[in-house]
């Protein structure tokens, strides 16, 4: 008996994530048997991504319908039908959706080689049968992971391409048969498309890369370490939960799974100094939405931007460095000048983390070290995830066998113990960089040579044993929780952007998107501008009933061709679409970051919201600034560059102050219209807008000083 209770359950090897879905499911609680199959599947599906993109490579078409395929099949078992339904285990009907999504990929399998030639022309009954039966499995797999907003908007447009000769003016189109229909979407240029593509291989890398530094603990370092730098000043925890959301957001790409994951911690220590529910709430919302815009690893669509766009992700990561620092300085001055509005104050010490136990383990930054390193040095979003990887395994093994002993300050150091502990520091994360680097090395092209020598399979066996090496020293148990997370972060982003596919495939099957190029055309020629707002309320619409990578596919398919004929440039276009698609999740009336916040401290969620919105004011002007000037996307001079980041901070520091209504001292509201003004001639690149927001603004800043001190003497 004592044997069997001392024996770990799969839930104790295997654990599930903490943070929940963007648009989170119906979660069901499964049997044991249950549990064990579902983490069999989960631990595979990432294991065999991880294998197909850095060793052995498949057909793409097969790729993705086993990806989409085995995804199903893991989703149906993940979520129940809906909240009535049973959620205590599989039931029937959802085994037999189980079988028929990894039928379906068995059948594209078996069928590939005339399906390459065959899609959306000359069919068989099989083809017809599959493609309708897996669009059907791939909708219903979209409701139960994201809600209804998807599915319908993807229903609306199959609905289109059978109505079409009967639709008015520019929807008008001849119409499809149902056969040819089904067997178009369900190929490659439809669901298995540049969706599923990003999909099958960015996201998922990604996810994984975000899973192995969950697994060595890195998300909880770091809020321990931005509450041990910022917890101790005024309204310091709100400040960490901002910096939190800097670093968090280099590692998650969505914005309610960081509100889930650093709002527990956060949301309780504002609370305790003072803050308010709702804006104790707002602020996790709002720090948490700008992790989706923070480079290195942006939203899942910014994979698809750079696939669509045919833009190096390395260069779409590094344009958004200015705005990502703008929302944050924003977000941080709003903290500032709220705390100094109320008088609030930070922690105690002794309620704080150690500084100096939390920068002995900033060797855990290693892997992000290495993925930044991989993706400036020219490496493929690929290899450099792969080394990212690679480093958390060195990194987390490194933890496990030598822990911090070492990094001590040595009193009796002839450089001082300050310099010696920095120096130790700094050793130590160089040689982590460089041991994944070389482990990168040798896993990825050693293999690659002996292909050439001794044959594939010889240098695909070389590789997997290295890699089974490395994760045995890592640990299995942790290596399992690593692959399981990844797998069960991944699905509903699998089930996005397979339901994405068919409306994708739907504007390129009518030509819808060249119509609505027309209508943006036919906007732009009474303003471009008026184009430009009707594109981001697009956005901001679309990505209110459904995850940014949907909102933002949708758009880009429908949208951005259009703002690229009236002269905007493409990268202009998408992240400014990207963008509002991402700033979506605070903005009301249905603001799912902030709802997600609210529901954690029992605050109103629409008062939740305002704050947010208001907090997140600068991410809604910043993309109309770069469309006027590239200069904030780092395009330009680089003197020209840094005048406009550091008067555009100057702004948004003016833009805080007036949403806030304190300025050097409580702001009247005759001078929060005029600070607002000169905020948005600072934000926007310019000599003589800077000049003139300056010229005012600075003004009024000495004078509510003055008058402060006046009242205080």
């Amino acid at each position: 008996m004592s044997t069997q209770m001392n024996t770990p359950s799969i839930e104790d090897v295997i654990k599930p994530p903490m943070a929940e879905e963007e648009f989170g499911g119906n979660k069901r609680t499964l049997q044991n048997w249950e549990a064990l199959v579902l983490a069999i599947l989960c631990v595979s599906f990432t294991a065999f991504h991880l294998f197909v993109l850095n060793i052995y490579s498949l057909e793409p078409l097969l790729f993705r319908a086993i990806h989409v395929g085995w995804g199903g099949a893991i989703g149906f078992m993940m979520y129940s039908a809906g909240n009535r339904a049973r959620k205590d285990g599989v039931p029937w009907y959802d085994w037999l959706l189980v079988a028929a999504s990894i039928a379906c990929a068995v059948y594209m399998t078996v069928e590939l080689d005339g399906l390459l030639f065959r899609a959306g022309a000359q069919f068989t009954t099989g083809d017809v049968i599959t493609g309708f039966v897996g669009t059907l499995l791939v909708l219903e797999f979209g409701r139960r992971t994201s809600g209804l907003a998807l599915p319908i908007i993807a229903g609306v447009f199959i609905i289109y391409c059978f109505i079409g000769p009967w639709m008015p003016g520019v929807l008008e189109h001849k119409g499809f048969e149902i056969p040819r229909f089904f067997t178009y979407i369900y190929s490659e240029y439809g669901i298995f498309g540049v969706t599923t593509q990003v999909s099958s291989s960015y996201i998922i890398l990604f996810v994984c890369f975000a899973a192995f530094l969950q697994v060595s603990k890195v998300g909880d370092y770091i809020n321990d370490l931005c509450n041990a730098m910022f917890g101790w000043a005024r309204g310091g925890p709100a400040k960490a939960a901002v910096a939190s959301g800097i670093l968090f957001g280099s590692i998650s790409g969505s914005a309610v799974a960081n509100v889930v994951a650093s709002g527990m911690v956060t949301i309780p220590m504002m609370r305790k100094v003072g803050y308010d529910k709702p804006t104790a709430a707002a602020i996790e919302a709002t720090s948490s939405t700008g992790g989706q815009i923070t480079p290195p690893v942006l939203g899942a669509g910014a994979f698809l931007m750079a696939e669509i766009t045919g833009i190096p992700y390395s260069e779409i990561a590094l344009a958004a460095v200015i705005p990502a620092l703008l929302f944050y300085i924003a977000c941080w001055i709003h903290v500032d000048l709220h705390a100094i509005r109320l008088g609030l104050r930070g922690l105690r010490k002794d309620e704080l983390p150690p500084l100096f136990e939390m920068l002995k383990r900033l060797y855990l930054f290693s892997p992000i070290i290495v993925l930044v390193w991989g993706l400036l040095a020219g490496y493929s979003p690929f290899r450099a995830g792969g080394l990212g990887i690679l480093t958390a395994l060195i990194v987390g093994w490194m933890a496990i066998r030598f822990g911090d002993l070492e990094l001590r300050p040595d009193s009796q150091a002839p450089i001082g113990p300050g310099l010696a502990f920095a120096t130790a520091l700094l050793v130590r994360i160089l040689s982590l960089v460089a041991l994944g680097a070389a482990a990168g090395l040798v896993i990825f092209y050693i293999p690659e040579m002996l292909k050439s020598v001794a044959g594939e399979w010889a240098g695909m066996a070389v590789g997997f044993a290295l890699l089974i090496t490395l994760t045995l020293m890592f640990g299995w148990r942790k290596t399992l929780e690593g692959l399981n997370l990844a797998a069960r972060d991944t699905i509903q982003l699998v089930a996005v952007c397979a339901c994405a596919g068919i409306i994708v495939g739907v504007v390129a099957l009518t030509g819808i998107g060249g119509r609505f190029s027309e209508l943006i055309l036919g906007i732009a020629g009474t303003s471009q501008l008026i184009a430009m707002i009707f594109a981001a309320g697009v956005a901001l619409i679309l990505g209110m009933g459904m995850p940014t990578t949907a909102a933002y596919a949708i758009a880009a398919a429908v949208i951005a061709p259009g703002l690229t004929k009236i002269g905007v440039a493409p990268l202009v276009a998408h992240l400014f679409i990207f963008y509002f698609a991402v700033i979506s999740a605070i903005t009301p009336p249905v603001a799912l970051a902030s709802f997600a916040a609210a529901g954690m401290c029992n605050a109103d969620p629409w008062k939740t919201s305002w704050i947010a919105l208001k907090m997140g004011l600068a991410t809604f002007l910043v993309p109309f600034m770069f469309y006027y000037s590239p200069l904030l996307l780092l395009k330009g001079n680089p003197i020209d560059i840094a005048q406009a980041f550091i008067t555009a901070s100057i702004g948004v520091w003016f833009l805080a102050g007036s949403t806030e209504g304190w300025f050097g001292g409580k702001l009247a509201m005759p001078l929060r219209v005029v600070m607002f003004i000169a905020a948005l001639c600072l934000i926007h690149p310019g000599t003589i807008t800077d000049v003139f927001g300056l010229a005012v603004g600075v003004p009024i800043y000495l004078w509510q000083r003055m008058r402060l001190r006046t009242v205080a003497a």
